[in-house]
C-alpha cells in the first residue's frame, strides 16, 4: 500500500476506490489485458465523463500492482514480450466487489431521496 494521503480513506483501506481504478478493475474481471486493451475497454465505457491519458492509466496500473489488486499475467500466446498483460487478483476481485456494495448503498441512498427513479440504472 501507498502512503500517500487520500482524503475520506483510510490510511490502511483500499476503499473508496478511484473511479478510474474502479473501471481498471472492472475492465480487468473479464480477462487478462495488455495496457492499451484497457484502455480500449475503459474508454468504450466511460470515455464521456472520465478523460483517460495513456500516462494516467500506466500510473493507475503501477498503484494498483503496489497493492497487490492486480498482478502481471504470464503470456503464453507468442505476443510481444515487451507488453505487459495485466490480470486482476483475488484481492483485487474482493475489493471491486467491495466497492461495488458501498456504490450500490449510494445509489439506493439517492432513490430514497428521489433523485433517481426507482429501478432504473
Amino acid at each position: 500500500m501507498h502512503d500517500e494521503y487520500v482524503p475520506f480513506r483510510a490510511r490502511q483501506s483500499s476503499l473508496p476506490l478511484t473511479p478510474l481504478s474502479f473501471e481498471l478493475l472492472l475492465a480487468l474481471l473479464g480477462g487478462d489485458q495488455h495496457g492499451y486493451g484497457i484502455l480500449q475497454t475503459v474508454d468504450a465505457r466511460v470515455n464521456q465523463w472520465l478523460p483517460l491519458r495513456t500516462g494516467t492509466i500506466y500510473r493507475a496500473l503501477a498503484r494498483l500492482m503496489a497493492e497487490g489488486l492486480i498482478a502481471e499475467a504470464s503470456v503464453t500466446d507468442g505476443s510481444d514480450e515487451r507488453r505487459r498483460t495485466y490480470k486482476i487478483t483475488a484481492a483485487g476481485r474482493q475489493i471491486a466487489r467491495a466497492e461495488a456494495e458501498r456504490l450500490a448503498g449510494q445509489v439506493a441512498a439517492a432513490r430514497a431521496h428521489r433523485l433517481l427513479p426507482a429501478g432504473k440504472r
